[in-house]
């Protein structure tokens, strides 16, 4: 797919992977649409992105928003355990449901999930997130047989560690062995660059040398 002048949407796109994914199409030419929970980060951010490129049709959704509450079972509270669900299954819903009609006025479009390894790796205190994720994963591949005999692609990507403010983690150094958010969006850029032809419908990424156990 071409990018310049392409309308893009990105979830969760003030920091993190969502920001590194908005900063790679804007300076690939594409024109980027960002949202996020807070007004003020999404301000800054818009500010910051709008230096890097001086109706709304949408040719590519990213649904990178997504939130992460860890702890066992029995002590999370049945309104925690919804926001997760909410968040980063129905979020994902909410959005592919407005955007397809879209793409398909086009003719096409992209729809790119950012998912984890979370999806299909289960881990104590993570059930909540783990079933979030395993159900983004069977989602994404039945909405891909779903439209893509309308010219619009379905993928979604399973990152590893990622240095990132998610679930409360702070970035730093000491952690440089891990995913920076540079290299998903790289993923990203990767994919919508594949011919007509091609579709990495799942992309597993992880860290290449994590510390050895």
């Amino acid at each position: 797919m071409e990018l310049t002048g392409r309308v893009a949407i990105i979830t969760g796109g003030t920091k993190g992977i969502g920001r590194a994914i908005a900063e790679a199409l804007v300076a690939a030419g594409a024109n980027v649409s960002i949202c996020a929970r807070r007004e003020d980060e999404l301000q800054k951010a818009i500010s910051e992105l709008n230096k890097l490129s001086e109706g709304r049709v949408v040719d590519i959704l990213v649904n990178n928003a997504g939130i992460g509450l860890f702890t066992t079972v029995e002590s999370m509270s049945p309104d925690d355990f919804r926001a997760v669900l909410e968040t980063n299954v129905f979020g994902v819903f909410y959005c592919c449901h407005e955007a397809i009609p879209l793409m398909k006025q086009r003719g096409g479009g992209y729809i790119i999930n950012i998912s984890s390894l979370a999806g299909a790796n289960p881990h104590p205190k993570m059930a909540a997130y783990n079933a979030s994720k395993f159900g983004l994963n069977g989602f994404s591949e039945a909405l891909m047989q779903e439209v893509r005999h309308d010219g619009i692609k379905v993928s979604y990507i399973m990152p590893g560690s990622v240095n990132t403010e998610f679930g409360g983690d702070e970035p730093d150094e000491t952690k440089s062995w891990q995913l920076q958010p540079q290299d998903i969006a790289r993923v990203v850029l990767d994919l919508l660059e594949h011919p007509s032809r091609s579709l990495a419908s799942r992309v597993e990424i992880r860290p290449s040398k994590p510390p050895k156990k």
